[in-house]
């Protein structure tokens, strides 16, 4: 099949079907990056922040090898490898980690702009400290999305930073001549007792928001086995379910790669890595029907920069095939929203815990 960025599609369990899989900032960034690409070599591409594999994908079909790819969501990486296998390029590129093997003697990289400021922060001080001198960074996005202060992250790895015309409401940062470069660190608080840890990107970074603290002071006593904390983040519940209960195992969950590094690292910080486990998974994907007793959910309402309300009743789906016939779904979720009859629907009897302001807090027993 001949490539054509057109021809892309979604993994087909991402969570938001509305989203095109190809934007005019891919399509930019490959054509500003097109002379540098050539001269790069085998092995010298980076791909980073890829959607659904236009930039991997549009690359190798000029002619690139050995190209580097790291994307965050699973739902990307499983895209990419099905786009990749519809083309025969499946050979073209290899999947990493966000680490310095990633980025090692690069010369061009590739960046979709991440929203978070942090998540940019590690991103450029991981290629400023493992790339080579002469590397050229082509960081694009929508306009929308694309503030001043990405520039002036940028400008602390980066000693030249160059600003493209805009071109279908989408912009190219290019930035050259790396200076003090930094391996990602995650950042560190504590609340209430609990360390949490958060590396650039994890959703409400080493804080916890209001409904997470909602939910736990609201989570009952569990008896001694597992439970598992989906859509985890930087694995506060998995972390404080474990703290509370000291003969519980936890299976901590999350498509994030960010997250999932997150809550490994806070599970460590707090002494229970040895009862949290931290798999990268799309939803429950890995685990077995009938297979939990008890499952928590604080599920998010955004993919990518979209909101979406669709995502959580495929959780809702997800967690209800998972539990045994009597096992317990604790969710919390923005009143507005209103999910109790998906969740009816979805696992079984649900009966409201709480309700403030803001939040719902609910159980629902696996029919």
């Amino acid at each position: 099949m001949t490539f054509s960025l057109d021809a892309l599609r979604r993994w087909p369990d991402v969570e938001a079907p509305d989203l095109v899989a190809t934007d005019a900032a891919d399509r930019l960034l490959l054509d500003e990056s097109a002379a540098a690409r050539t001269g790069a070599g085998d092995g010298g591409i980076v791909v980073i922040g890829d959607g659904y594999g236009a930039l991997t994908l549009g690359t190798a079909a000029d002619g690139g090898r050995g190209i580097r790819v790291h994307q965050d969501p699973l739902t990307g990486e499983r895209a990419l490898a099905a786009n990749a296998e519809r083309f025969g390029l499946g050979d073209a590129f290899v999947s990493l980690p966000l680490s310095p093997e990633l980025v090692r003697d690069a010369r061009v990289v590739l960046l979709r702009l991440p929203r978070s400021l942090d998540a940019l922060r590690d991103i450029a001080g991981l290629i400023a400290a493992h790339a080579a001198p002469d590397v050229v960074v082509f960081a694009g996005g929508r306009v929308k999305h694309m503030t001043l202060a990405m520039n002036d992250v940028l400008r602390e790895s980066f000693t030249r930073l160059d600003v493209t015309h805009a071109r279908q409401k989408s912009r190219v940062l290019v930035a050259r001549e790396p200076h003090d470069g930094r391996d990602p660190v995650p950042a560190r608080a504590t609340h209430d007792g609990i360390i949490v840890c958060a590396f650039g990107g994890a959703f409400a970074g080493a804080s916890i928001d209001i409904g997470t603290r909602f939910l736990l002071e609201l989570l009952p006593p569990l008896p001694d086995g597992a439970a598992i904390d989906l859509a985890c983040g930087t694995g506060v519940v998995a972390t404080a379910l474990a703290m509370r209960h000291p003969s519980l195992r936890v299976l901590a969950c999350d498509q994030s790669a960010a997250a999932v590094a997150s809550a490994r690292a806070t599970a460590e910080a707090n002494a229970v890595a040895d009862r949290v486990e931290v798999v990268r998974d799309d939803m429950l994907g890995t685990q077995p029907d009938a297979s939990a007793t008890f499952i928590a959910l604080n599920p998010p309402f955004h993919s990518g920069s979209a909101v979406h309300e669709g995502i959580a009743p495929r959780m809702f789906a997800e967690a209800a095939r998972v539990l045994r016939p009597g096992g317990e779904f604790w969710a919390v979720w923005n009143s507005g929203l209103r999910y109790r009859p998906a969740l009816e629907r979805a696992v079984g009897p649900t009966r409201q815990i709480a309700r403030n302001a803001k939040f719902t807090v609910t159980a629902s027993t696996r029919r």
